[in-house]
């Protein structure tokens, strides 16, 4: 009997232990927090940093403190998990992308983006995939089997776009932000989709039958996340237009559309599809419709809440990144071949080059003759900064990587360790060092991107203000477009000569006629009782 007791009271001990140290570990990882918003705050005004670059620097600093305050046993204070990073972290950065984004510069350059996005990502893939068979068998760094280097294509071709949204700036350059964002988004989904791919075909025994199941699978979780994202907003949207809760609690209906949001990415998961894609369309469909369905007050909630919540996930992401570079265990099983873990980091980091290059400046010529007018053109200098922006790598490959070659955050097999170090270098690298020259970059490259912001985002399409249009022309006022006087060409006329006007004068149509009075939206606002809106209308009545 004494025995037991003596038993429990070790496990309760070495259970209360265990939670202490879980809460040391939290405190310390807020407080970092802290550090890297104030010093972010504090370096504002300097072009050459950003808060990811700032977040990586303390996270190293700090892995080292505790590497030496550990005698090299540790180096952070929370163990990497690809649930955490891509069921808590990334949804939100995603869906305020979305929200947030500028739809007329977004779905004017729809095509291109596409076409960078999905073409260029598969391009990239198969340049880092042919090259990492080329060069790693003759380096021989392991037992490497064919569905490994398939997925080490899919790891670097995923461009970081939680970096790369820091480093342009949406109202200062807001034709490269939008090429650059919107590529980030579907490149992320894509790498995801690819990597999903690879892991759920057996790829030993390639043939006709499988490649075309391949690609029908790609197509198809395209397409189905897609829908997912847009159907959860307008569900969200045709909620709060009938139910009305702004009459009674704001609270409700800002949590609903936080929990509609977060249960599209959740769905999407569940259903093996594309969180990526699904919860972004779901933040573009829920600031055209949902977002007008609420109060006014509500609506400057959800604004600065999904803000906040993104901002927080991006420090988090890269401080524990920066902590996780000094992970002792996996650099201890390579310490026998340094130089072959450095030349793998150069060949990955040169194909990520090499594959950049070999999408950005062709497809850029691609999409450059659809276009007509010079400044909707993507001029060689764009291309560069498109290129040069595009080379960061950051979580999404580490979380990639470590889902690909270890168990749980560990391994012991030198060939996958060499692969977590090289991934780790190549994040470490391309965001520090490209992230720093990014800004000036642009500023060499295009000194007058303020002038040209002014004439490009002369537009009110984003939850920043109150008048949201999903597509735009760039040309006119809606209430142009609706003027009967206006002499329009035929439908096929117009649609050949500027396609994307013709989509956006048709989609207006619809959706005045069907949209909008079923799921609310820009017009179509409820009028709360009591708010200025309500006071305004009823003076306007009594006049």
């Amino acid at each position: 009997m004494a025995i037991e007791l003596s038993n429990l009271m070790e496990r309760s001990l070495s259970m209360l232990s265990s939670d202490h140290k879980s809460v040391v570990s939290m405190n310390l990882f807020v407080a970092l927090l802290c550090a890297c918003i104030v010093i972010g705050h504090l370096l504002e005004e300097n072009r050459w940093m950003n808060e990811s670059i700032t977040a990586l620097i303390i996270g190293l600093c700090t892995g080292i403190v505790i590497l030496l305050t550990t005698n090299g046993t540790s180096s952070h204070v929370l163990m990497f998990s690809e649930d955490l990073f891509f069921i808590y972290l990334l949804p939100p950065i995603i869906f305020n992308a979305g929200f947030q984004v500028k739809k007329k510069q977004f779905f004017r350059n729809f095509m291109t983006i596409m076409l960078f996005g999905a073409v260029g990502t598969l391009i990239s893939f198969v340049i880092i995939s042919a090259g990492a068979v080329h060069f790693f068998k003759q380096m021989n760094i392991g037992t490497l089997k064919i569905g490994d280097y398939l997925a080490i294509g899919a790891i670097f071709a995923a461009t970081d776009s939680v970096c790369t949204l820091q480093v342009l700036n949406q109202d200062e350059t807001p034709l490269l932000y939008s090429l650059v964002f919107g590529e980030g988004v579907v490149n992320d989904a894509t790498s995801v989709v690819l990597f999903n791919a690879i892991q759920s075909f057996d790829l030993s025994h390639i043939n006709l039958s499988i490649a075309l199941k391949f690609v029908g699978s790609f197509f198809y979780l395209f397409i189905a996340s897609t829908m997912l994202g847009v159907i959860a907003g307008l569900l969200s949207a045709f909620i709060i237009k009938k139910l009305y809760m702004g009459r009674h609690s704001t609270d409700r209906e800002v949590a609903l559309m936080i929990l509609m949001a977060y249960l599209s990415y959740m769905l999407a998961e569940l259903f093996y599809l594309s969180g990526i894609l699904t919860v972004f369309f779901c933040g573009i469909v829920m600031s055209h419709y949902t977002w007008h369905n609420v109060t006014e007050s509500s609506r400057v909630t959800t604004k600065h809440a999904f803000a906040t919540l993104s901002f927080v996930a991006e420090i988090f992401i890269f401080l524990y990144v920066g902590m996780d570079a000094l992970d002792i265990e996996k650099w201890r099983v390579v310490r026998d071949s340094p130089g072959k873990s450095v030349g793998v980091s150069a060949i990955l980091l040169g194909l990520v080059l090499l594959g950049r290059a070999a999408f950005v400046l062709p497809l850029s010529f691609l999409s450059n003759l659809t276009k007509k007018s010079s400044h909707e053109k993507i001029g060689l200098k764009q291309q560069l900064t498109i290129w040069w922006a595009g080379l960061m790598r950051g979580a999404v490959s580490m979380a990639l990587a470590y889902k690909q070659f270890t168990s749980s955050g560990h391994t012991k097999l030198h060939g996958n360790a060499i692969m977590i170090t090289s991934t780790i270098t190549v994040v470490l690298f391309s965001t520090v060092v490209f992230g720093l020259m990014t800004q000036p970059l642009v500023r060499i490259l295009l000194p007058s991107s303020k002038n040209l912001s002014r004439m490009l985002s002369d537009e009110s399409s984003t939850p920043k203000s109150f008048i949201v249009p999903l597509l735009g022309n760039g040309q006119g006022s809606e209430a142009d477009l609706k003027t009967p006087n206006v002499t329009r060409p035929t439908s096929l006329r117009m649609l050949l000569a500027t396609p994307s006007h013709t989509v956006h004068h048709y989609w207006r149509k619809f959706d005045d006629a069907f949209m909008r009075p079923v799921f609310g939206g820009r017009g179509f606002v409820p009028v709360v009782p009591g708010s200025p809106l309500e006071q305004s209308v009823h003076q306007w009545q009594q006049e």
